[in-house]
């Protein structure tokens, strides 16, 4: 095939295929405990439990990401060693996630079967989430071509989140609620959600095609001693992970469950209100994920990052300004998010393709590229800085007393379940409860929404600025220096 028409078909099989992924992922991350704390009516005790579950299992899934990334470079099949590992892992999520929505378990055998349900989820994902990163590298080494792939993969992993973050609280909470109750409306969620994923991921299984050079499985590499050794000798690939994970944390705090919690608990539950704060704040996004190939033509990385922390800032400014705003106090507050979020995943676009640029690097000092083992670096501190995002959202709540009125809440949403009140009784009787949390409470979630993200932006821009050395003119260099050795050798 020709290379063009290649690169062409590849701008739209590959990302199409992320779309139901991140749905899921979304489901999972951003939604899991929040459906937990609003049916399931924890315990002090089983909420421990569930957070002890939630970080081992993360913590886990980030150690096992190098691994998995190890076990695909060695992988021989005539599909290459992506795809194999792409189908089985979708095909096992969506099984797990409709497991554990779909159940009617409470208490202690509630939190049993989480426990199972976690670690096979992380296990699972992991499966497709580094084969999918991974072929980035793959599909291109140019450099050009590289950002439109990433950026468009990225723009339908928005589109798939982003749709995500709509359609799952105005489903799932408040008047809309599918089959009148939360309980309900998670399970045909997740059913749902679960049929779509591996569905788009056939675009990606089906029509995206690697490079013929690269398209041979790696011999043996080593197991977990070559993985160690890659991340040792590749310092350009520490420090990128080292801020990556700090800039994690920070932006995902907001849709880990806190900004949620705060919305309901501020001004009403309704998952309308969370949709629209979502929506708007994840508008912005839009733009960077189909122009930021056009703008870093023109504006260096890390001018880029500087220009968008000032934009963050003003978000986070509002944000925290919006509690004194009286009517206007939900429009700043999301009008604060958008700006905020538009600077953020601006940071996640350039670190995207930061650690995808020590590929070469990594080739130029050692001869090997080691591509899914680089690109399992990724979801590794993706998944490190989540566990850390479920300390600290766990944390809040149970220093603001939050769970004192998500159990009542949880209460009634059963009770609707079960026939034994109607939706509207429902709905009455929980607004009853938000009626009575304290301002001191809310006010702790917003700080924890507005201080902490913009702190940790700020501290990873900075040691961006200071460590990270890849800029556009070196990686240029390096690619040519590559393609000059490689020429020699074939003379």
């Amino acid at each position: 095939m020709d290379e063009q028409k290649r690169l062409k078909k590849n701008l739209w099989m590959f990302p199409l295929g992320t779309v139901g992924r991140d749905m899921v992922y979304n489901l999972v991350t951003n939604f899991l405990l929040t459906y937990i704390l609003f049916t399931k009516g924890l315990t002090a005790a089983q909420l421990g439990a569930i957070t002890a579950i939630m970080v081992a299992a993360r913590v886990f899934d980030a150690l096992n990401d190098p691994i998995m990334g190890n076990i695909i470079e060695i992988t021989h099949t005539r599909w290459g060693k992506f795809k194999p590992w792409l189908l089985i892992g979708i095909l096992l999520t969506s099984a797990v996630v409709v497991m554990v929505f779909a159940t009617d378990l409470k208490g202690w055998s509630f939190v049993w079967l989480f426990g199972i349900f976690y670690f096979c989820y992380s296990i699972a994902y992991t499966m497709h989430d580094i084969s999918y990163w991974g072929m980035v590298p793959a599909l291109s080494s140019d450099a050009s071509a590289r950002d439109q792939i990433t950026s468009r993969a990225t723009l339908f992993a928005g589109i798939g989140g982003t749709l995500a973050s709509i359609v799952i609280p105005m489903l799932t909470t408040g008047n809309n609620a599918l089959g009148g109750s939360a309980n309900v409306a998670y399970k045909i969620v997740a059913i749902v959600i679960s049929i779509l994923a591996p569905l788009f991921l056939c675009f990606t299984l089906l029509g995206a095609s690697e490079r013929r050079e690269q398209a041979k499985s790696s011999k043996a590499s080593g197991g977990l001693k070559k993985t160690l050794t890659t991340l040792v000798n590749n310092d350009q690939l520490r420090w990128i992970a080292v801020i990556f994970l700090i800039q994690q944390i920070g932006n995902g705090l907001v849709i880990g469950g806190i900004g949620s919690t705060y919305i309901y608990f501020e001004y009403g539950y309704e998952g309308g209100l969370y949709s629209l704060f979502t929506t708007v704040g994840m508008s912005a996004t839009a733009f960077l994920m189909i122009f930021y190939p056009a703008i870093s033509k023109r504006i260096k990385r890390k001018k880029l990052m500087n220009i968008m922390a000032v934009i963050s800032i003003v978000g986070y400014v509002l944000m925290g300004a919006s509690r004194a705003a009286a009517s206007l106090g939900f429009t700043l507050l999301v009008i604060g998010y958008m700006l905020s979020n538009f600077g953020q995943y601006c940071y996640y676009l350039i670190m995207m393709i930061s650690i995808i640029n020590t590929v070469e690097y990594n080739e130029l000092k050692t001869g090997s590229r080691d591509e899914a083992i680089i690109a399992s670096v990724r979801p590794f501190m993706t998944k490190m800085a989540s566990a850390l995002i479920v300390l600290i959202t766990t944390g809040s709540y149970v220093v603001f007393g939050v769970t004192n009125y998500t159990n009542q809440i949880s209460d009634f949403e059963s009770a609707a379940a079960s026939g034994l009140i109607t939706e509207a009784e429902k709905l009455s009787s929980i607004q009853k409860v938000l009626s009575s949390v304290e301002s001191s409470q809310s006010l702790g979630l917003l700080l924890c929404m507005v201080l902490i993200p913009c702190a940790l932006m700020l501290i990873s821009n900075m040691l961006y600025q200071k460590h990270y050395t890849l800029d556009e003119e070196e990686y240029e260099r390096i690619c040519k220096e590559i393609e000059q050795k490689k020429t020699g050798e074939s003379l």
